[in-house]
């Protein structure tokens, strides 16, 4: 059996904290760390490892076995710590490095240094909130790419009793049901006669212009 990914989280404010008890709730093993020695020991007896240190320190990264980690999540509010960070993990050969950024300036370097995804939670945040504000389906919204989006939608009155042949989305408006989740049931791909039912959710993959004009039309 493979063995579960491991992750770091480093920089326990409200977006780290957030992200490594998650990740902890859900199973995996995970190291949080950040300056603050308060913050570390109120999270002591939450997290499966929790240290304070200065992540900018390639010796304490070194120390914490940074290398060995699967995923790093870099949740620094401060900018010079947040990207020397990401350059002593590219340096460690971390797979996977996520940094939580403060603007586009921010993000454009921590690419450049080796981060191998940047997220905006404010920014991703809000794009959820509109996309609940001007949808009477949306369930979730999922960035996959700059311009490419997942929604999770209960399915449209229109659609109901239909099958995928019959209501034909992509021809219609360019987006796929990717998956469909019918009571406890989650069919991947679908077949193309599956006919959708009032209560099911729908997992749709296009870009943003397609699934606003999707949802725009029921």
């Amino acid at each position: 059996m493979a063995s579960k990914r491991q992750f770091a989280v480093l920089g326990l404010g409200r977006f780290g904290i957030s992200a490594a008890l998650t990740l902890e709730n859900m199973g995996y093993e995970v190291l949080g760390a950040d300056m603050d020695a308060g913050i570390v020991s109120t999270l002591s007896e939450k997290l499966s490892h929790v240290v304070s240190f200065d992540m900018r320190d390639a010796r304490a990264m070194d120390q914490v076995g940074i290398g060995s980690f699967d995923t790093v999540i870099i949740a620094a509010k401060n900018l010079e710590a947040s990207l020397m960070a990401t350059m002593l993990c590219k340096e460690r050969h971390v797979p996977e490095i996520v940094v939580k950024a403060i603007d586009e300036r921010h993000a454009e370097m921590a690419r450049s240094l080796g981060a191998t995804k940047v997220i905006f939670s404010e920014r991703d945040m809000a794009k959820r909130t509109v996309m609940h504000l001007v949808s009477d389906n949306a369930v979730d919204y999922i960035d996959i790419d700059a311009n490419i989006k997942v929604i999770k939608v209960v399915t449209p009155k229109a659609l109901v009793g239909k099958n995928l042949l019959e209501a034909d989305l992509r021809k219609q408006f360019n987006v796929v049901v990717i998956a469909i989740r019918h009571g406890s049931e989650v069919f991947v791909t679908p077949s193309p006669t599956y006919r959708f039912a009032a209560a099911d959710c729908l997992y749709i993959i296009g870009t943003e212009a397609s699934l606003a004009s999707f949802e725009q039309s029921f």
